[in-house]
């Protein structure tokens, strides 16, 4: 399976911060918002993954993530030119997906919770087998997402793009699981109103294919989606909040790739060692001793 991060926009609704700055390395409390969603894709075991960022920004993520060894992953790097919809992101990444099946999160989207990794898992091995999988998280105010409708069985029955009166209180968080043939699949999409090829486009035509299926983040689920001054704020509170309660760190790439074995020790006390007198590096530094629980 290929991941893609879509970290690309001008992130206007954060500006003056993101005037010189992409908004996906921002901080969020002691890591760069980037690190969530890569940590994301390496939890559901995905190794070759693909950045996509704006021109001026991409070289920014290459010297922050490398060529990705340190996480014991393959990153490679690709320019959207212009902001023209999710979906844009399958036919930038044609090649680099070829005839895998693939996952897309957006960049800045932040996940966590219990039983989250055993979803990612399953959502890829239904993308294996020729299966869509989107996620659904119950908010409030509906209408300002997309939205998706399922039955008992969690089966998609309708999804809408932030509809007048909404069907469920579900919204699509921006986590997309997809089998081989997404590139093709987006390429069938027509722009919309608004000039973007959507990515509920390419959701709905999984649905009408009956190959399209939800996973419901329940309670003891956090989603995050950190795109105002508000939600990165509220975002640094939490991921504080957690950590300090509880002396862990969330999305720690190193600690992830360790744990799977992608990585040995001596790697990964190499890079708490580059993250200096931190309390990231003293994390990495536990992990390498035993000191902390998976």
């Amino acid at each position: 399976m290929k991941g893609i991060i879509l970290a690309g926009g001008l992130g206007t609704r954060l500006h003056p911060l993101t005037l010189a700055m992409s908004k996906h390395l921002l901080p969020v409390y002691d890591k760069p918002m980037i690190y969530y969603p890569l940590s994301t894709l390496m939890l559901a075991k995905v190794r070759d993954i693909l950045m996509i960022s704006t021109e001026q920004d991409v070289e920014k993520y290459r010297k922050l993530l490398g060529d990705g060894h340190q996480f014991g992953v393959n990153l490679s790097y690709a320019v959207q030119a212009s902001p023209d919809g999710i979906a844009q992101a399958f036919l930038i990444g044609k090649e680099f997906i070829g005839e895998e099946s693939c996952v897309l999160i957006l960049g800045d989207n932040i996940f966590y919770g219990s039983n989250f990794t055993s979803k990612l898992l399953r959502a890829g091995r239904n993308a294996d087998l020729g299966q869509a999988t989107i996620f659904g998280y119950y908010v409030k105010h509906p209408e300002r997402f997309g939205v998706v409708e399922y039955d008992d069985n969690g089966q998609v029955v309708s999804i809408e793009e932030k509809p007048r009166k909404p069907k469920s209180n579900y919204a699509v968080v921006g986590l997309y699981f997809y089998p081989a043939g997404a590139a093709e699949m987006a390429g069938r999409v027509e722009p919309s109103p608004r000039g973007e090829l959507e990515i509920t486009s390419m959701n709905e035509m999984y649905l009408k294919a009956g190959k399209l299926n939800v996973e419901i983040l329940g309670r003891g689920n956090a989603w995050m989606d950190v795109g105002t001054v508000e939600s990165l704020s509220d975002a640094s509170m939490f991921i504080r909040m957690v950590e300090q309660r509880q002396g862990i760190q969330i999305s720690a790439p190193e600690e992830i790739a360790y744990r799977y074995k992608w990585i040995s020790k001596e790697e990964l006390i190499k890079s708490a060692n580059r993250y200096g007198n931190t309390s990231y590096g003293a994390h990495l530094r536990a992990v390498a001793e035993g000191k902390m629980n998976w």
